[in-house]
This record gives C-alpha cells, structure tokens and sequence, in this order.
C-alpha cells in the first residue's frame, strides 16, 4: 500500500475519536479560513492581519494563529527590533490550503445572493 492509501485507510473523519475530524473542525472554522486566504499574499505582521480581518478579536486572532502554528500550518518568525516584529506566514502544508480556502471564499461570495433569497423564502413559510 502507499503512504497516502495507508493514511486513508488510519483515518476517518466519520469517527468521534478520528485525529482528523479534529483537524477539519481546525479548518472549518471562520477565522482560520480567513487567516489562511489572508496570509496567501505572503507573509503578514500580526497587525496588519487584525486590521484585514475586520472585526476579529485580538483574542480570537492570537488563539487561531497558535493553534495553526501547532498544527503545522502556519509559522511563526519573531525579529529582534524595536519594537519586535513578528510575521506570521503559511508552511508548505498551509499552502496547500490555499486552493479549497481560496474557492470556499469565492463559492460563498457569488452564492450569496442565492442564499439571503433561500433564507428569505424559508423565513417567510416558518
């Protein structure tokens, strides 16, 4: 068997206990997903990534960038200036990302329409 059928056949995100449904809960999450287009530009100071994600905590931010860092997803880089700047960048895993973030992003944005018109409709016979 090779590498990746054998991880196939480890994994199934269908099971409580499966690592990996821990990990697509990770990148399901919105801010994330967001983080992840963002950082597709290459690399970003954190505050330059508070400001393009609008309306995220300082908090929310700092708790998603760690957890992706523990992941594997995203590094970290602290530069010893005054003051001390830190970059934040996608690992070629994160990377791989890009694509399915990248076409989530853009699903949701030209479906939007469509979906406010579904809400609309459902709300109206509920």
């Amino acid at each position: 068997m090779t590498k990746r059928a054998d991880a196939q056949a480890a994994y199934d995100a269908y099971l409580a206990e499966c690592p990996a449904r821990h990990l697509l809960d990770r990148i399901s999450n919105k801010w994330v997903s967001l983080i992840v287009n963002a950082l597709a530009d290459g690399p970003q100071r954190y505050t330059h990534l508070s400001h393009k994600l609008a309306s995220v905590s300082q908090k929310m931010l700092t708790q998603s960038l760690r957890a992706l860092e523990r992941d594997g997803l995203v590094t970290r880089t602290v530069t010893p200036t005054v003051p001390v700047r830190v970059d934040y960048a996608l690992t070629p895993l994160g990377e791989s990302l890009i694509p399915v973030m990248q076409a989530i992003k853009t699903w949701a944005e030209q479906n939007m329409d469509e979906v406010l018109a579904a809400r609309s409709s459902y709300d109206a016979t509920a």
